[in-house]
């Protein structure tokens, strides 16, 4: 797994987990869960996966992890990580992935550092 961005969001890591949950629902088919047996007093680990329906089955394939650490007063740390799917679609889970992290990166951009 690589990261492929940091940035330092306005918030608590809670209100950014939320906000980044708002995008992922936003999006329809991509999901952005807290992981909390990967999280802690002061880090959230997030996992963001692709949702695929076919009638009564849901198929969620994993795309990444998003951390979110606590970086002062109301300011977190997010750090973006890629987990390339084994899957045959794996340039477009790529592609939903990236395009998933460029909103959240743009909701947050007016605090990135």
């Amino acid at each position: 797994m690589g990261e492929l961005l940091t940035f330092t969001a306005a918030g608590s890591p809670r209100a950014v987990s939320r906000a980044i949950e708002e995008v992922a629902r936003g999006q329809g088919h991509v999901t952005a869960l807290v992981v909390p047996w990967e999280s802690d007093g002061g880090m959230l680990s997030m996992s963001v996966t692709a949702v695929r329906s076919d009638g009564w089955a849901i198929e969620h394939t994993n795309l990444g992890t998003i951390r979110l650490v606590e970086a002062g007063p109301e300011r977190t740390e997010v750090a973006v990580a890629a987990e390339p799917p084994a899957h045959p679609d794996e340039q477009r889970l790529a592609d939903v992935f990236d395009r998933f992290i460029r909103q959240v990166q743009s909701r947050f951009e007016g605090a990135s550092t």
